[in-house]
């Protein structure tokens, strides 16, 4: 495809990549589903805690009922047996049945947060002095008056009632407090599922549009939102496919003129400006009928099955032109039509070269209208220079021929040719038309003729590649050449035919301090400095297109030797 001008402007594009919902959002709304869960998980393993000590104090309770009863077997067991009462050995029975009752309440205390243990421990207070009065009245052969009071106690609002009541209490309140930690587990239970499964969703779902949108951004153009190269292979490999019978697919390429003048002139961001407004024309102008795409730099595609193909792709190189008060943007194109068997390489090389066909022409245009603008400046200031260079260029086309370049380097010879000497209308007439030898302040003004040369053609689009060849006209294989002293191989292959046609003509058209020479005389002095001050294998092309030319000139025969003095200040 041409070569693209606007391959900076990509970069400047990649810095500016159109990004999806912020990554950053999405963490933080994952972070909070992941904080909440994580709180919910804990909620869990502290009502399920809350559970198990709910539970544990209804065994405690049970327990404290069963000391609750050894207290009172202690009390009454010499009352059941035949021996004497043993005051001291009941009191021992009663104390170690105490502990246990207070060990159980201890631990009742550590489960749970009712007030179940300090109600408990305020009966057992007095439960305690109860049982030991019934101690008492056992050892002193009081059983009777005992067991009357233990009746009594457990009465409503007696001592033994009152304990059993709070044993009662307790035993609901733990169960209620474990049915409660139960249901609020497991309402947390589900809450943590729920919000587990919304963060495996949110993820899921970020994963599968990040996804989508890295493959839209691999088929995107980060710049003007067209189709890629990427997209544009894979959409025409589809297109073929899809193909039969008689149905065809168009395919244009579009490449821009003049958008490299324009970057160097107003800048890349407006370049980026620029790509991204006649984008979205190109868009507009395709709709639905088509597909556009940038394929990189200042080249764009558009695909179609339109009847009116190539309708389509007029309206679309029309979009990518635009014109202002200091620039003109225009548009080459090249279109081909694919039918069902042709390959997606023949496709893009059928509309390759019809674009460059149409370029070339396009440029060629320009390029005549630039260069008769420039030769006539230099009729202006010596019409004899003018006849000079247009011998010379004819010349050197048909050089460039005879050392077997191709149709477009022999073009691109001749223009060079035309215009080699460019840089001489920056050069005072009393140094070119001067009729002696130059002074060396005088060499060194002359020698610059062709840098300026170079730059005045440089500053021109359609003539930028023949700035180096014009550069180069003056520079000798053995590296004493200027302006830069270049050798053999570094010398374009033009300037070298340029340097023997532009000598030739010289010697055998006369200069203000020479005549004319024979054109024998002229080849044998090329020949004589070939290898020094020519390419040899030039010199020897430029004789065999002289020869075949054979169109014999009038000259002024002279049979004198032209020795060092006829091209040393060509």
């Amino acid at each position: 495809m041409p070569a693209r001008d606007a391959s900076q402007n990509q970069g400047g594009a990649d810095r500016r990549e159109r990004h999806g919902p912020g990554l950053a959002s999405m963490t933080l709304v994952l972070t909070a589903i992941w904080a909440l869960g994580l709180f919910t998980l804990g909620t869990i393993v502290h009502f399920e805690r809350a559970v198990d000590a709910s539970l544990r104090a209804q065994v405690v309770v049970a327990q404290m009922r069963n000391a609750e009863g050894l207290l009172l077997a202690a009390a009454f067991e010499s009352a059941t047996t035949t021996a004497l009462p043993d005051q001291e050995l009941t009191t021992a029975r009663l104390g170690a049945a105490k502990r246990v009752f207070t060990t159980h309440l201890v631990t009742l205390s550590g489960l749970g947060q009712t007030d179940a243990p300090a109600r408990i421990g305020a009966v057992s207070a007095s439960y305690f002095v109860f049982v030991d009065r019934l101690s008492r009245l056992v050892t002193h052969d009081a059983s009777r008056q005992a067991a009357l009071e233990l009746g009594e106690s457990q009465q409503p609002n007696g001592i033994r009632a009152r304990l059993t009541a709070e044993f009662e209490r307790a035993d609901s309140a733990y169960g209620a407090a474990a049915a409660r930690s139960r249901m609020v587990g497991l309402v947390a239970t589900g809450a943590a599922v729920v919000l587990l499964l919304l963060a495996f969703s949110l993820v899921f779902q970020h994963s599968v549009r990040g996804r989508w949108r890295a493959q839209r951004a691999a088929m995107t153009d980060v710049l003007t939102g067209l189709g890629n190269r990427r997209k544009l292979f894979a959409d025409m490999e589809d297109e073929i496919a899809a193909l039969t019978g008689e149905q065809t697919v168009s395919i244009g390429i579009f490449d821009l003129d003049g958008f490299k003048a324009y970057n160097d002139t107003f800048g890349h961001p407006a370049g980026d400006a620029l790509l991204n407004r006649i984008g979205e024309r190109l868009a507009a102008a395709v709709g639905e009928r088509g597909e556009a795409y940038r394929i990189g730099g200042d080249e764009f595609v558009v695909l179609t099955r339109a009847p009116d193909g190539r309708a389509l792709l007029t309206a679309a190189r029309d979009a990518l032109c635009e014109h202002g008060d200091a620039f003109a943007i225009g548009c080459s194109f090249g279109v081909a039509r694919i039918h069902p068997g042709i390959t997606l390489e023949e496709a893009l090389h059928t509309a390759d070269q019809h674009l460059y066909t149409n370029k070339r022409s396009t440029q060629s245009g320009r390029r005549s209208e630039v260069t008769d603008a420039l030769l006539q400046v230099l009729a202006e200031q010596d019409a004899n220079l003018v006849f000079h260079l247009g011998h010379v260029a004819e010349l050197a086309a048909d050089t460039a021929t005879a050392c077997g370049l191709s149709h477009d380097d022999v073009r691109l010879t001749r223009l060079a040719a035309e215009l080699h000497d460019i840089g001489k209308a920056a050069i005072p007439s009393s140094i070119l038309d001067k009729p002696g030898a130059l002074t060396p302040h005088e060499r060194a003004y002359m020698q610059r003729h062709s840098t300026i040369g170079a730059r005045i053609v440089a500053a021109a689009p359609t003539l930028e590649a023949i700035a180096p060849i014009v550069r180069a006209v003056h520079e000798r294989p053995d590296g004493t050449g200027y302006p830069d002293g270049l050798h053999l191989d570094a010398i374009p292959i033009a300037s070298r035919i340029i340097a023997v046609v532009d000598a030739y003509d010289a010697m055998t058209s006369g200069r203000p301090y020479q005549r004319p020479v024979p054109t024998t005389l002229a080849l044998a002095e090329l020949r004589r400095h070939a290898g020094t001050q020519f390419d040899q294998t030039v010199v020897e092309a430029f004789a065999t297109a002289l020869t075949a030319k054979e169109r014999p000139r009038q000259l002024h025969e002279r049979h004198e030797e032209p020795g060092e003095r006829l091209v040393a200040l060509v």
